[in-house]
């Protein structure tokens, strides 16, 4: 689920400004309102809003579609009630409490739920109010009534002038949509849109993905639960099926869906266009139509999914648009300068100690898929500041054996090691900051943000802080040339740009080792030329690499050393002029008559 957009261009003092403007002009519009039940209308508006707001921090960002913040709305609701009716708790005091029970019931759900994936995450989520909904329910709690303290209203919440709820409302969803710019523009919510955007590529960067979602849940958990302690305040009454019930789900989503995913004021169009009108038709036909809420918000949803599907702000952007958010460009050019054997004759400009030296150790390794057997003992080693090619033919199992080196697999037997340590059985993003990055085959960008902000994701795997991570990634773009294309977006990159990019990513993570899985594909001749460069000066700078490559006259020229994969076992290893040679290498690659022909 991804917005098409790299929001984090716009200037956060406008966004501020703008929240600013539109809250002054709500609550002049409050104050003006005598009617109590419009008032109670304006008052629950911001509040489903922040709801709405709340729910597209974890689901806008990192692409999970939730069914179940009733739960957490509840679970504030009840907190609240609760506290006061049992102890006397002030809702001052209580909603906090709420927020904090909010979140940790985000992470007990979270931990286990985030197994799943796709539609069963949602059908999950989706239990979790119904089952609180029938144990609320079997606990007595059917309604709480919030108790009135006349003698200390304003301690408990409990105002004559109903406006004064509004403004408090307007002042939670302030502080929700503060939040949601922070995450917006942070390593937390770059982290989660990388996860929402490929998966893969993110803990290739160093992403630990369940504990950036589960952090996801619990911020969204408990700014919803904080936002149902307050809706039990205004309303007094507290029953299970208003705050965990099918509506109460429903509406989080959908008026977030209405007014646009992933954006930060489509939640707060969403909200400000079906509360009212819902709420409204609501008191004037409930009589002759119960459950017309229900029937505006799926008649919203219908609309929305058929004429605008990404929401209404982004189909009013692309629509009418102030100006171009993506400006043209031409693609980078390459002048296709003679390689001219650069990688051997520089080698040690920048890195003389310790070449030789391995760094990198594959000890037996074997990998099966049921009776398949991908890998059979396979053993070499990579030492510090070489290029080390692997080749053979489709099928030979090369990268299957990336995918073991950076923990996409698990290796069946065997042992792997970097500069010593035991590699074996640690997961991608544990190999990523253990010190060895990697590109892929079939290219995995995070096609929704611009090339910087791609690139920065790699770096917050080395950097704490953020303006030195976005230091990092500009030194990596300068590296590989794409220092003047930061500020495009990743999807409007040409195919040798996307490598580019993909290894600078790498290059971010500050890798001792590095794996180029088929780095040349689909590249002109002049592209191989300018990448085989830039991998010349990565290695120059002592960074080992390890590239996988069917260019054979290309690896020929750029790799110290040859390992020959065949059916999962190495075939054979050594110098390329020597081994690309041999009679049983020509046969792996084109056939015993070939072989027979070069032996004699």
């Amino acid at each position: 689920m991804s917005s098409g957009f790299d929001p984090r261009h716009r200037s956060p003092q406008r966004s501020l400004a703008i929240i600013a403007a539109g809250a002054v002009l709500y609550l002049g519009a409050a104050w003006l309102t005598d009617d109590r039940y419009y008032q109670l209308i304006l008052t629950i508006t911001p509040i489903w809003a922040a709801v709405g707001v709340a729910w597209n921090i974890f689901s806008g960002y990192s692409g999970l579609v939730s069914f179940g913040h009733a739960a957490f709305f509840g679970i504030g609701a009840y907190t609240v009630a609760l506290l006061q009716v049992s102890a006397g708790v002030s809702p001052w005091i209580g909603i906090p409490l709420a927020g904090i029970a909010g979140g940790a019931a985000g992470l007990l759900i979270g931990f286990p739920t985030f197994r799943l994936r796709g539609h069963y995450f949602a059908l999950a989520m989706l239990a979790y109010p119904l089952v609180l909904l029938y144990v609320f329910q079997w606990l007595g709690f059917q309604e709480v009534s919030l108790p009135m303290v006349r003698e200390a209203p304003a301690t408990y919440m409990q105002f004559a002038d109903q406006r004064i709820y509004v403004v408090l409302a307007v002042l939670l969803l302030i502080g929700t949509l503060a939040i949601n710019l922070y995450v917006e523009r942070s390593r937390f919510g770059l982290s989660l849109l990388a996860i929402n955007e490929n998966e893969p590529a993110a803990m290739a960067s160093g992403i630990n993905p369940l504990v950036w979602k589960l952090k996801a849940m619990a911020l969204s958990a408990s700014l919803t639960a904080l936002a149902g302690g307050f809706y039990a305040v205004v309303l007094l009454i507290v029953t299970p099926e208003t705050v965990f019930g099918l509506l109460a789900s429903s509406r989080a989503l959908i008026v977030t869906l209405f007014g646009g995913i992933g954006t930060v004021a489509g939640p707060v169009i969403g909200a400000l266009v079906l509360i009212p009108l819902g709420e409204i038709l609501h008191a004037q036909l409930a009589e002759h139509l119960p459950g017309i809420q229900g029937v505006v918000l799926g008649l919203a949803i219908i609309g929305v999914v058929s004429l605008c599907p990404q929401g209404i702000l982004p189909w009013a952007r692309a629509r009418f648009p102030r100006g171009k958010s993506q400006p043209s460009r031409s693609a980078l050019q390459f002048d296709g300068t003679p390689f001219m054997r650069e990688v051997r004759e520089n080698a040690n400009e920048d890195n003389t100690q310790g070449i030789g030296v391995p760094l990198l150790e594959v000890r037996d390794v074997s990998v099966s898929f049921g009776g398949l057997h991908a890998l059979r003992a396979v053993s070499f080693e990579a030492r510090q500041g070489e290029i080390l090619g692997v080749v053979g033919p489709n099928g030979a199992g090369k990268t299957t054996l990336f995918n073991i080196l950076n923990g996409f697999l698990a290796l069946s037997q065997g042992r792997v090691s970097l500069e010593g340590r035991d590699l074996t059985g640690r997961r991608a993003f544990q190999i990523c900051r253990a010190g060895i990055g990697r590109t892929f085959q079939i290219m995995r960008p995070f096609a929704g943000l611009s090339v910087l902000h791609n690139v920065v994701v790699g770096a917050f795997a080395r950097e704490a802080s953020e303006a030195a991570a976005y230091a990092k990634a500009r030194q990596a773009l300068r590296r590989v040339g794409l220092a003047e294309i930061e500020q495009a977006l990743a999807s409007s990159l040409t195919t040798i740009e996307l490598r580019l990019m993909e290894l600078a990513r790498a290059l971010a993570c500050e890798p001792r080792l590095l794996l180029l899985d088929e780095i040349l594909a689909g590249l002109g001749t002049n592209e191989v030329e300018h990448m085989l460069r830039t991998i010349a000066s990565v290695r120059r700078q002592g960074v080992t690499i390890i590239i996988i490559e069917h260019t054979m006259h290309a690896m020929v020229r750029i790799a110290d050393r040859l390992v020959v994969l065949d059916h999962g076992q190495v075939l054979e290893s050594g110098e390329p002029e020597k081994v690309i040679n041999l009679p049983s290498v020509i046969e792996a690659y084109l056939g015993n008559r070939w072989a027979t022909h070069a032996a004699a």
